[in-house]
């Protein structure tokens, strides 16, 4: 592929995203992308044939940046508490300005009667990855005593994501960006584990 040929496949991945985000996955058509970024449908079905095609490239590609973001963190050597908190930080900063006030899958998962077979299997393929990195988090602060958890860790991240998730819904039916930072700080809080206070001789 050309790099003008991957220029192109990218912007239209980008419109797909921010079309599917806004309107999900029923609510947008190839002459949206095409109006979105002004090419022809055809330029578009050349680079993904099917509307599936390019919802899973979507898909993938944010479960990507995910993955890549969240290595980074880890690797400065932010702590368990640091990364839960630099995770959902970037869904505050992005609800609050608008840029993405909502998880491109968590809009496909809503609509998850409605999604092709292999959508649905991409989605889900995602919010399992959430899941897992969730999980290792939990361990590692759990480890380092930075968290106590009332249950499992698998039962505590599905916990995480149904707040995070239902957080985001909650404050786009609400226009109110302010009420996510309120239930998440609520959600941290909850297995954050208080430090000791030295006593004072």
């Amino acid at each position: 592929m050309t790099a003008t040929g991957e220029t192109t496949a990218a912007k239209i991945v980008e419109a797909g995203r921010q079309l599917i985000m806004r309107r999900g996955y029923c609510g947008f058509s190839y002459a949206d992308v095409a109006d979105a970024i002004d090419i022809r449908k055809a330029s578009i079905h050349h680079h993904f044939p099917a509307k599936a095609d390019l919802v899973i490239a979507v898909v993938k590609q944010w479960r990507e940046k995910f993955d890549s973001d969240m290595a980074s963190l880890e690797a400065s050597g932010a702590d368990a508490l640091a990364q839960l908190r630099a995770y959902i930080g970037f869904w505050e900063r992005c609800i609050a300005d608008d840029s993405t006030p909502f998880c491109v899958a968590g809009m496909l998962g809503a609509e998850r009667p409605a999604l092709p077979d292999e959508v649905a299997q991409e989605v889900r393929a995602y919010f399992e990855n959430l899941a897992a990195w969730l999980e290792h988090v939990l361990e590692s602060g759990a480890r380092a005593n930075q968290f106590k958890l009332s249950t499992s860790v698998q039962a505590e991240a599905a916990t995480l994501v149904s707040l995070v998730y239902g957080a985001m819904l909650a404050a786009r039916a609400y226009g109110n960006a302010a009420l996510f930072k309120d239930v998440t700080d609520g959600a941290v809080e909850r297995i954050v584990k208080p430090r000791k206070r030295t006593r004072i001789a």
